[in-house]
C-alpha cells in the first residue's frame, strides 16, 4: 500500500484527487463513508469523461476503491483504507499538498474521530488485545479466516512431528483427564505415560485383530482394562481397532485428517449448556419474539441435534453399559408474566428428545415492575451477573456436574456463558447471531446520545469480553467474520474504534485468529423438505395453505387475486425496516413487466398499522400500504399477516414451488437468513440480498440470484432474466430448484453442524491445556474490563430502571 500511495500515483493523479478531496470538502460535511467517496470519483470521471479502466484499474482508482472512510479536519485528509480483507491502515495528507502521505497509528485516528464529535478526552482507556497474540499461530491468508479448526489440526501435526515424545504425554494428559461421574474413560491408572499407552496401544491392535469385526465391546473389555485401556473407545472389535489405529497413525504419521478423525472419537462432551437469555423461548406458538425468533428456534433445532448426536457418539465409543446419557440444557430467564405461555415454568422438556430441557432461572427482582416482565434486548444488562450466579447452582443440581460445553448465543448470551465458563473452568463457544454495531452506523461515535435508547456502551464492552474470551467462535458465513473486498465483517468492525470519553479500542479482535470456524446451521428436515416428495405431504394441510394463500378471506389477509393462476413471487419475513418488504412492493409496482407474469405473495407476522409496537413497525407497515394504493397493487398482491405455525410456513414454500413460483429476500443487511435455508430446501430459486452472509447461501452461479435492493432497476431485470429463461426452457425452473436442494442438503444440516460443533469443542479443549499460561494472562485482562468498565456501565442502567 504505501509503494501505491507514495511512488505509484502520477502527478495528474495527484491533481485529481485534490480535486476530489476539494469537491468533497464543498459538500460540508467532514466524515465520509466508501459509498460516498465511491460516488464521488465515479462523478468526477463522468465528467471529464474518464475512460472505464481510469475509474476501476488506474492507481488512483484502486486507491479510492480501498478507502473505506475519509475524515477531513483542517489542513489534514485522514483515510482508513483496506488494502486487503482483514486489514486496516491508516494514512494522512495535507489537503495543499497530496503528494506527502503518512502511516499513521489506530490511536491517532481515533482521536480525530473524538474531535469530530467533540468529545476529545486525553488521556483516555486504551484497550488492545494484541499482546495477547504473541506466541499463539496466526493465520496468514485472509481466504482462510474461520478455518481455525483446520489451521490448528495442521500446526498441531508439525508439532509431534517435531517432538514425539512430547507430545505422546500431552495425549496421555489430556485424555487421562478424561472421566464420567467419576468412571475413568479411555485410559485407567495402570497407564502411568505416554511411552507406556504407546506399547498398550500396540498390544492392544494385535489382541483385537484375532477377534469377529462385529463382536461387542463387552465380550473383551476385560483383556483391554488388564492393559490399562478403559471404555470409550468403541463398541465394536473392528470400532475400537479402527480408534486405536489413528491414535497409533497420528505419532507415526501425523496428519490433520488423522488427528480429526481420532479427536471426533473421543467421549468428551456429554453435558452441554446453550445459554440464550432474551429470547422468549419457548415451543409450538410461543417461539420467540420478532426480535429473536431466528435465535430461538436455532438454540431449539441446534439443542434437539446435539442431544441426538451426542447419543450416537455414546453408542459407538461403547458407552452404554455405563448409563451414560446426554444432557442438553437451554438456559434462559424464567418470565413471571409470561402471556399464557410456559415461559413461567422452571424446566421444560425439549419436543423430540429424550434428555433436552430449557431450564429458566427468574432474574433477581431488583424492581418488581421489570423483573416480573419480559425486557428488551436492550435493558437486561444490569441482570446478567446476578443471573449467571443464580444459574450456575441451577446447572449444577440439574446436571449434577460441572457441563462440558456452555455456548453462549447473542451478546447477552455470551456474557452469561463467559461467567460461567470462567467460573467453571468449562469451554466456552461464541455465537454472535447478529452483532448490533455494525448495524447502527456510527452507534460507537454517538454513543452517549443513544445511550438512554441502546446502551450500547455496554454491549459493545460486553461484546469485546466474550468475543475475546471465548475458546472458539462459530459463525454462519465468512462475511460475518471479515466481510468481502467491498465491506466491513460483523467482527471486523470490532477491530478500530472509539467510545469517545468512554475508551479506544486499538485492537479489538483478532481477525487472523483460530478461533473462528465457519459452523453454518441447518433447516429443520422434518418441517422444511422438497415439495417433490410427495409422500411425505400432508394433503389436508397443502388444501389449508392453498386456501390461505390464494382464496380464503379473513381479517389478517389483504388483497385479492385477479389472476391466481401467474407464477407466484413470495416473500416470509417479519415486518421490520431491516427486512425491506416495503422495498419489494415497491420494486413489484414499479414494474409492469412482473406485474403481467407475476402475483406478489407475503407472508409476516402482521397486518394492520394498529398492531405495530413501534414506530419503525409502524413507518414499514405504513409503506408498504401506501405502495400498494400508489401502484394499484389491490388485485396482484396477496398480503397474510399472522403467526402461523411451523408446518403450515413448511407447507407455504412447497405450495409457491408447486406453482413454479421464486423466493425472494429482500432484506437491506442479513446476518445469514434463515427463511432463504428454508425456502432454498423446499425447492423454491431464491432471490437474496447482496449484503452480508446472504449472499454466501446461494450459488449465485451464471444465473444471478444476488440482488442489491437499492437498486430496483436492476433486480427487476434480474429476475425477468430468469422468468423468461424458464419461458423459453420449461426445465430451468426444475434445474435451478434441484440445484437448491442438493446445495442445502450437502451443506447446510444440523447433522453436519453438529459433529463440527462436537468436534470444535473436543480440539479446543486440548489446545487451551497446551496454551494455559497465555489463555490464563488474557483472561484476567478480560476480568479486568468486566469489573472496571462493563459493570459500572450496567449498574448505572439499573439506577435509571431504579428512577423511572
Amino acid at each position: 500500500m504505501y509503494e501505491l500511495i507514495q511512488t505509484v500515483l502520477s502527478s495528474d493523479e495527484k491533481t485529481i484527487l485534490r480535486q476530489l478531496i476539494s469537491k468533497l470538502s464543498a459538500s460540508g460535511k467532514r466524515y465520509f463513508l466508501r459509498n460516498e467517496i465511491l460516488q464521488a470519483f465515479a462523478d468526477y470521471c463522468h465528467q471529464f469523461q474518464k475512460p472505464a479502466y481510469f475509474f476501476h484499474s488506474s492507481s488512483l482508482g484502486t486507491l479510492i476503491h480501498y478507502t473505506h472512510e475519509i475524515i477531513l479536519e483542517g489542513n489534514d485528509i485522514w483515510l482508513l483504507v483496506r488494502p486487503r480483507i482483514g486489514s486496516q491502515e491508516v494514512w494522512r495528507l495535507l489537503s495543499a499538498d497530496t503528494s506527502n502521505f503518512e502511516l499513521q497509528t489506530p490511536q491517532a485516528l481515533l482521536d480525530v474521530c473524538d474531535r469530530f464529535v467533540d468529545r476529545y478526552q486525553s488521556p483516555i482507556l486504551e484497550i488492545n488485545f494484541h499482546p495477547f497474540d504473541r506466541g499463539i499461530p496466526s493465520i496468514d491468508d485472509p481466504r482462510n479466516i474461520g478455518q481455525g479448526l483446520a489451521f490448528l489440526n495442521r500446526y498441531l501435526c508439525s508439532q509431534v512431528l517435531h517432538d514425539r515424545a512430547y507430545w505422546l504425554n500431552v495425549l496421555y494428559d489430556t485424555l487421562h483427564r478424561l472421566e464420567y461421574n467419576h468412571k475413568q474413560l479411555l485410559i485407567g491408572d495402570r497407564i502411568k505415560s505416554g511411552i507406556q499407552l504407546y506399547k498398550e496401544i500396540k498390544q492392544a491392535i494385535k489382541i483385537i485383530g484375532e477377534r469377529p469385526p462385529e463382536e461387542p465391546y463387552e465380550n473383551f473389555h476385560e483383556q483391554l482394562q488388564a492393559l490399562g485401556l478403559e471404555p470409550g473407545w468403541g463398541n465394536t472389535a473392528s470400532r475400537v481397532r479402527e480408534t486405536l489405529e489413528l491414535f497409533d497413525r497420528l505419532i507415526e504419521t501425523p496428519e490433520p485428517a488423522i488427528l480429526e478423525a481420532f479427536v471426533a472419537r473421543i467421549p468428551a462432551v456429554f453435558r452441554v449448556v446453550l445459554v440464550s437469555i432474551h429470547g422468549w423461548i419457548g415451543q409450538d406458538d410461543s417461539v420467540g419474539r420478532p426480535e429473536t425468533l431466528g435465535q430461538v428456534v436455532y438454540v431449539l433445532e441446534q439443542a434437539r441435534s446435539l442431544e441426538h448426536q451426542i447419543r450416537e457418539d455414546i453408542k459407538l465409543a461403547g458407552l452404554d453399559s455405563l448409563d451414560i446419557q446426554p444432557q442438553v440444557i437451554i438456559l434462559t430467564r424464567l418470565i413471571p408474566n409470561c402471556e399464557g405461555t410456559q415461559c413461567n415454568l422452571r424446566l421444560e422438556k425439549i419436543e423430540g428428545t429424550e434428555n433436552a430441557w430449557i431450564l429458566r432461572v427468574p432474574f433477581r427482582e431488583f424492581n418488581p415492575k421489570v423483573t416480573q416482565n419480559w425486557i428488551s434486548k436492550y435493558e437486561i444488562w444490569p441482570y446478567l451477573e446476578t443471573f449467571a450466579v443464580d444459574a450456575e447452582k441451577e446447572l449444577l443440581t440439574q446436571l449434577g456436574e460441572r457441563p462440558d460445553l456452555i455456548i453462549g448465543n447473542y451478546s447477552d448470551g455470551n456474557l452469561v456463558a463467559f461467567l460461567l465458563s470462567r467460573s467453571l473452568n468449562v469451554t466456552q463457544c461464541n455465537v454472535a447471531h447478529s452483532l448490533e454495531k455494525p448495524k447502527h452506523l456510527f452507534s460507537n461515535l454517538y454513543w452517549q446520545e443513544l445511550e438512554q435508547q441502546y446502551h450500547f456502551s455496554a454491549q459493545f464492552t460486553a461484546d469485546l469480553i466474550s468475543m475475546n474470551a471465548a475458546d472458539f467462535i462459530i459463525t454462519s458465513s465468512y462475511q460475518e467474520i471479515v466481510g468481502t473486498p467491498d465491506t466491513l465483517g460483523q467482527y471486523e468492525s470490532y477491530k478500530i474504534f472509539s467510545m469517545p470519553q468512554l475508551y479506544h479500542v486499538v485492537d479489538g479482535i483478532n481477525l487472523f485468529s483460530p478461533k473462528f470456524n465457519l459452523v453454518p446451521p441447518g433447516a429443520d428436515e422434518n418441517i422444511f423438505f422438497p415439495y417433490n416428495q410427495i409422500e411425505r405431504r400432508d394433503e389436508s394441510l397443502r388444501k389449508k395453505v392453498n386456501e390461505l394463500l390464494f382464496s380464503s378471506s379473513d381479517s389478517q389477509i389483504f388483497g385479492h387475486l385477479d389472476d391466481p393462476n401467474k407464477r407466484p413471487i413470495c416473500a416470509i419475513a417479519h415486518i421490520t425496516p431491516v427486512k425491506n418488504l416495503s422495498g419489494l412492493v415497491e420494486c413489484f409496482g414499479k414494474s409492469q413487466a412482473l406485474q403481467k407474469q407475476c402475483n406478489l405473495i407475503l407472508v409476516t407476522n402482521k397486518l394492520h398499522l394498529s398492531e405495530a409496537t413501534n414506530s419503525e413497525e409502524a413507518t414499514e407497515l405504513e409503506r408498504i400500504h401506501s405502495f400498494i394504493n400508489q401502484y394499484n397493487l389491490q388485485g396482484q398482491i396477496r398480503w397474510v399477516g399472522m403467526r402461523l405455525p411451523k408446518p403450515e410456513l413448511g407447507e407455504i414454500y412447497r405450495v409457491i414451488a408447486d406453482r413454479q413460483g421464486i423466493f425472494v429476500h429482500f432484506a437491506r443487511f442479513e446476518a445469514f437468513g434463515r427463511p432463504i435455508l428454508e425456502a432454498m430446501s423446499s425447492g423454491l430459486p431464491t432471490f437474496a440480498t447482496e449484503f452480508g452472509g446472504a449472499a454466501e447461501l446461494i450459488d449465485d452461479g451464471e444465473c444471478k440470484f444476488h440482488i442489491n435492493p437499492t437498486d430496483l432497476e436492476g433486480t427487476t431485470k434480474k429476475i425477468l432474466q430468469f422468468l423468461d429463461q424458464c419461458n423459453t426452457h420449461p426445465e430451468h425452473w426444475h434445474e435451478i430448484s434441484e440445484r437448491v436442494i442438493q446445495r442445502v442438503r450437502n451443506k447446510y444440516n444440523w447433522q453436519m453442524h453438529t459433529k463440527q460443533l462436537l468436534l470444535l469443542a473436543k480440539i479446543y479443549r486440548f489446545w487451551d491445556f497446551l496454551n494455559k499460561e497465555n489463555r490464563e494472562a488474557l483472561l484476567r485482562y478480560v476480568d479486568t474490563l468486566y469489573h472496571l468498565v462493563f459493570k459500572p456501565r450496567a449498574e448505572k442502567i439499573l439506577e435509571e430502571h431504579m428512577q423511572r
